[in-house]
């Protein structure tokens, strides 16, 4: 069995990925579907947004950590040390120390790292001007929840999400794919346009990616469960079950 599991390949050898494809003798491939770039100041400074003009950021993921200090650093800008940071979770939130001192008393985050409870510990503190960095590929729901929640908020895009195109010689002959996100579900079909599913299985993780997918056509075999909550359990599951 060969899965393509589209994110980079753990850093450690002691990832559940490879205990399940050693036990099970599945060829598992590591291959992004999408890639993160960086964005120049020009095109950021074309929003016409003003970083300084705001009290509070708001990070939903480590990309999003190191594309904000990284451009301000290019376009010097110094961020106060009484700038507040509001983060998606506890991991997240961590991250920030790459690039200031981490003090709790100005980093805050929910403790089931979910947006939709960020909001709340948000609304404490709603004389706060909030900056969201975002992706290129993001859609409205941030700015619909921080409006709905009469939160003071600009976006603007700090880096490019974009396809990583396979080569014309790169061998698509998987037993199934896993994917994280929407961009990928469109990666896959720029890359491929008349792909045909037929017995691949296809694995999606996350609301929006599952919608995507079944918008695009496709048939979302696996998802996870409350009781298979990552991809290794989830691959894990389905072999035990086609065994059988």
């Amino acid at each position: 069995m060969k899965v393509l599991v589209s994110q980079p390949k753990p850093q450690t050898e002691k990832s559940p990925y490879f205990d399940v494809a050693e036990k099970y003798g599945i060829d598992l491939v590591f291959r992004p579907f999408i890639r993160v770039d960086k964005m120049p100041a020009r095109d950021f400074r074309a929003q016409k947004v003003s970083i300084l003009d705001h009290s509070a950021i708001v990070f939903t993921s480590r990309h999003g950590i190191d594309h904000f200090f990284n451009l301000c650093k290019e376009m010097r800008i110094t961020i106060p040390e009484d700038m507040k940071y509001f983060c998606k979770s506890e991991l997240v939130s961590l991250y920030i120390q790459k690039y200031v001192q981490y003090r709790k008393r100005k980093v805050f985050y929910p403790v089931s790292g979910k947006m939709s409870d960020l909001v709340p510990i948000m609304v404490k503190h709603k004389t706060e001007t909030y900056f969201v960095p975002q992706s290129s590929a993001h859609d409205d729901e941030l700015k619909n929840m921080f409006d709905a929640a009469g939160l003071k908020h600009d976006e603007a895009v700090m880096y490019y999400t974009v396809s990583n195109d396979f080569g014309p010689d790169e061998a698509f002959d998987y037993d199934m794919l896993v994917f994280f996100s929407p961009e990928g579900i469109h990666s896959l079909l720029k890359n491929f346009p008349n792909f045909e599913q037929g017995n691949i299985v296809i694995a999606c993780l996350g609301a929006k990616t599952i919608e995507e997918a079944e918008k695009s056509g496709l048939r979302v075999d696996l998802q996870p469960t409350a009781e298979l909550r990552s991809v290794p359990a989830i691959i894990e599951a389905y072999v035990k079950q086609k065994h059988k």
